[in-house]
């Protein structure tokens, strides 16, 4: 038989035995915690000093960017689009690389930002085709801000190049918002190019009319008009027999600002000066035989 006393010690004996298993757990987890902390806060320091350095340095890049488009003398739209495109991507990587600093798989985390680009991609293909576009143009330009384009079924001059849209304005004083994507990859024709045009005529006399009085008055028509180049030389010919009409091809060159002006003036003054020497239009006719 056990005495109450040998219990009593068993009793005591065990609890002794807890005390000291339960303050030993407690020990090794008070460790565990501060050395945990520790880690964690060289992570965090790490990290911080990361952050500070790697803003130091996307500071400098950005500057040692911006002065060497400006040395080049870069398209200021183009610069604009460049510098915010570096600063996006180093600050992306500055984070990539903090997170990493923290412990954080960043594995999972490239292949998140991977999953997130995918579906935006998909979301806004047109769009990003659209982008594209808007870099396509600024870097070759196939036209610029104040220049006279035809594309896409439109004409108008450029009011503004934007990142997702080109800005036309009709000559009726029209916005016209054409997607860059299209644009970029559409033909275009660009009046403003070049600094001279040539401007053509086709003129229809009757038959029967002396060719060398037309030629002649054409030339006195672009020997009296000081917009008309000499270089190149004003161009006539007899071009065609037609069926009801004898045509003139008359071709001057002029400045590309002066084009529409002198295009409208001289079909006036074609218009006075053949009635003045009596050259004749004619008239669409039709012979019945029986």
């Amino acid at each position: 038989m056990i005495t109450l006393l040998q219990a009593n010690e068993v009793v005591a004996k065990t609890s002794g035995m807890i005390e000291a298993v339960s303050g030993g757990r407690i020990d090794t987890l008070l460790k565990q915690l501060i050395s945990v902390g520790v880690d964690v806060g060289k992570s965090i320091l790490l990290a911080l000093a990361i952050y500070i350095a790697g803003k130091f340095i996307i500071k400098l890049v950005n500057k040692v960017v911006r002065q060497m488009l400006e040395r080049r003398g870069v398209d200021a739209t183009i610069q604009s689009f460049l510098k915010s495109f570096v600063n996006i991507l180093l600050n992306i990587l500055l984070i990539i690389t903090v997170i990493s600093a923290l412990g954080v798989n960043t594995t999972s985390f490239a292949a998140l930002l991977a999953s997130i680009g995918v579906a935006a991609g998909m979301a806004l293909s047109g769009n990003l085709q659209n982008l594209a576009g808007g870099l396509i143009i600024l870097l070759f330009k196939p036209f610029k801000v104040g220049d006279f384009i035809e594309a896409q079924g439109t004409m108008g001059k450029v009011k503004e190049i934007q990142i997702i849209h080109t800005i036309l304005l009709s000559v009726d004083n029209k916005e016209i918002y054409l997607p860059n994507g299209s644009l970029s990859s559409g033909s275009i024709t660009n009046y403003s190019k070049m600094e001279t045009r040539r401007v053509d005529f086709t003129i229809s006399v009757e038959y029967g009319t002396d060719v060398e009085k037309v030629i002649n008055a054409l030339k006195g028509i672009a020997n009296s008009d000081n917009r008309i180049l000499k270089d190149p030389e004003p161009f006539y010919a007899l071009s065609a027999l037609a069926d009801s009409s004898v045509n003139f091809t008359f071709r001057v060159w002029v400045n590309g600002a002066d084009y529409w002006a002198v295009y409208f003036d001289l079909n006036k003054k074609i218009y006075e000066e053949f009635n003045r020497q009596s050259i004749k239009f004619p008239f669409p006719q039709l012979q019945i035989h029986q």
